[in-house]
């Protein structure tokens, strides 16, 4: 397997390139634009075919050009949100590639339409944990969702699963559940109350916000 993570330091987003070499399969998980170059060079030279374009969200109001640079990947695009040009995908629905899979789950909260994807012992996730740390969108779209994502999708996997985020915070790329359960600022030792308090706070002033990080360092 060849597993690489590409890190736009300029928009401090993270891309991520997965492939079985022996069956010359490949899928990105969250690609930008500046990406693009790279990737289709990764991808010649390996000789790999890339079968899925995944998203596990998308701020493409800010960025909107954005999708349709995605095309000269040449791959289905997969996305949580409908639109013409794009897939979308249930809860628990299988992509295969290669003799590989991934499982879509459905995590809605920073976005309406966030996925996220389960490879193994490690999920995908974007922007889900970010809370205030997200450079296009400093805070949950839906509080609710975001905290029931977390807590019942996200949370209940085994402590060791590895978590990989869309924006890289202090250097940092992955974290675990067991980490972000017990001491992820938002969501660690505390009520949904509490935290929908904490956000409802960040939505009225942004001066009162905690120190944004996408994942507690």
């Amino acid at each position: 397997m060849l597993f690489r993570i590409l890190h736009d330091e300029r928009r401090s987003e993270l891309s991520y390139l997965l492939a079985d070499v022996e069956a010359r399969e490949a899928v990105v998980v969250d690609p930008h634009g500046p990406d693009l170059p790279v990737l289709q060079a990764l991808l010649a030279e390996r000789g790999l075919r890339l079968r899925w374009v995944l998203r596990t969200h998308h701020h493409d109001g800010l960025h909107p050009l954005e999708f349709s640079s995605l095309g000269q990947l040449e791959a289905p695009v997969i996305q949580g949100e409908a639109r013409p040009g794009a897939h979308t995908v249930s809860h628990g629905e299988l992509l295969p590639f290669g003799n590989e899979f991934l499982r879509v789950l459905a995590t809605p909260g920073h976005t309406p339409d966030c996925i996220s994807f389960i490879w193994r012992d490690r999920v995908f996730c974007g922007g889900l944990l970010s809370v205030d740390a997200c450079p296009h969108q400093p805070q949950p779209a839906q509080p609710e969702a975001l905290w029931d994502s977390v807590t019942q999708r996200i949370f209940t996997l085994p402590d060791e699963t590895l978590l990989f985020a869309g924006h890289e915070r202090h250097s940092r790329a992955v974290t675990t559940v067991h980490e972000q359960r017990r001491w992820h600022p938002f969501f660690a030792a505390t009520s949904r109350d509490t935290y929908l308090a904490r956000v409802t706070a960040l939505q009225d002033s942004a001066s009162i916000a905690p120190t944004p990080r996408a994942f507690n360092a």
